[in-house]
């Protein structure tokens, strides 16, 4: 009964949603409307990719020229940000708009056999945005935001198409037993490479869609570990480590396909309809010496400094955002919500954290963006925060802030938070200002995190 009800919430809010339109505020709005309808969407999410693991972000060794290319022709963002440090709640900021002191999924939380702990039902996500302004919705690759009998599967949170994993741990996996088209088991029993099928889906996708406006949600699960790839391409014969040579094939492999992509776009005449956004899920899990993986910034997946959250974003609509610009726009994943809501001239969700940056996209406008947000919960508890050219960051609900100046410093290598008090009491206040708690990611330290996970554990081995 629950459920239901909260079905009927979440109808009644996506018919405000359907029903009005803002069109006085979208830039494609009126007579222009009509002549310029809004674009095809597509979000190509990488899995773990580093900051500086691309050639247009400084990658020196590993050949990304298709991404690349899609930079020269569009606009590199700087200073974008994940939605978190680590792989479900990054992802779910990016769909639901908001960060994670708000979001209903804050960590990597599993459910066995299969799958993480889900989106509440009545969640409204971007894929409900979009499809009530027409567009067919498609996710192919990671979901990891709910279970197969949840209430929080992608045809449950807007999307009219889905192939791939449902569950974020399984796609640690490149040869697995089995995907998931909609509601139902694809057997490949362990022989085929999941990325080149996500792929093709992909391609497919588009295809069936070139008729009508289309979202995809392209959530490649490269180069998440294991390192899998079916040949080594380019890397045989380097004198590097095979797991080093095997990361660098991945990469590489999935910036072919990303250039399949835009090829076809091309070939079905839809190059200039679409706008494409690439980005990564959260820092890079790996931290050799080879390929500096995070470039210049500080840090790595799960962690707070820059090289954790910091995304390599790039967006390219030809005719619409400029080529070659190089932008440093502060903005987050939890903007991408209400982007497409003005874009596609719908009402934004109320009690959202991010904001709309389309003039920032099309016009290269300057906007002032909000103070943004994250926390971990995997080590106890960290939180960091930026406010202007400040960054905040404070590991356990007491310890001490670290607070860094990153107009000047953003590697983060200056803590001068004994020097600026007044900005350290700034972010003491808006740390406990920009959370509401949360029962299944409770703030602990930890000590206590590591002791309720041996209570757990102790606990199963009694019932067994």
């Amino acid at each position: 009964m629950r459920i239901a009800g909260l079905d009927r919430v979440r109808s009644r809010i996506l018919a405000c949603i359907g029903g009005l339109t803002l069109l006085a505020a979208s830039p494609l709005s009126g007579q222009a409307q009509a002549a310029t309808p809004p674009p095809n969407v597509i979000f190509i999410l990488a899995d773990d990719l580093g900051y500086g693991d691309l050639g247009c972000f400084g990658q020196k060794l590993i050949q990304t020229p298709n991404i690349d290319r899609l930079a020269a022709e569009g606009t590199r963002f700087t200073q974008a940000y994940a939605g978190a440090t680590v792989c479900a709640p990054s992802r779910c900021s990016l769909l639901t708009g908001k960060h994670n002191g708000h979001a209903a999924i804050r960590g990597n939380r599993e459910i066995k056999p299969e799958g993480q702990v889900p989106m509440p039902a009545d969640t409204i996500t971007v894929a409900h945005i979009m499809k009530y302004a027409g567009y067919t919705t498609g996710l192919i690759g990671k979901w990891g935001l709910g279970h197969p009998d949840s209430v929080s599967t992608p045809d449950k949170m807007g999307f009219d198409e889905f192939f791939g994993y449902n569950c974020q741990r399984m796609a640690h996996e490149y040869y697995p037993e089995y995907l998931w088209r909609n509601n139902e088991k694809v057997m490949l029993n362990g022989k085929a490479y999941s990325h080149d099928l996500m792929t093709k889906e992909a391609l497919e996708f588009v295809r069936r869609n070139q008729e009508k406006p289309f979202f995809l949600d392209l959530s490649f699960t490269i180069p998440h570990s294991k390192l899998q790839v079916p040949d080594l391409g380019l890397y045989a014969d380097k004198p590097w480590p095979d797991n080093l040579k095997t990361l660098a094939a991945m990469i590489t492999r999935m910036d072919g396909d990303v250039g399949r992509l835009m090829a076809l776009l091309k070939e079905l005449k839809l190059d200039e309809k679409t706008l494409v956004i690439f980005a990564s899920d959260n820092g890079a899990a790996y931290s050799d010496a080879l390929f500096n993986h995070s470039g210049s910034l500080r840090g790595h997946k799960r962690d707070m400094y820059e090289g954790g959250i910091a995304s390599p974003v790039i967006a390219r609509w030809p005719g619409k955002i400029k080529p070659g610009v190089v932008s440093d726009q502060v903005w987050a994943f939890w903007d991408f919500l209400p982007t497409m809501a003005e874009l596609t001239g719908r009402r934004t969700p109320a009690n959202l954290d991010g904001i709309s940056i389309l003039p920032a996209l099309l016009d290269g406008q300057a906007i002032k963006h909000p103070p943004l947000y994250w926390e971990f919960h995997e080590r106890g508890f960290d939180q960091a925060a930026r406010i202007g050219d400040w960054k905040a960051i404070r590991h356990g609900l007491t310890g001490p802030i670290e607070l860094y100046d990153l107009k000047d410093d953003r590697e983060e290598k200056h803590n001068v938070a004994s020097q600026h008090p007044d900005q350290v009491k700034i972010f003491e206040t808006f740390f406990k200002s920009a959370r509401v708690d949360s029962e299944l990611w409770p703030i602990q330290t930890a000590g206590q995190k590591k002791a309720a996970g041996k209570a757990k554990a102790k606990a199963k081995g009694s019932a067994q």
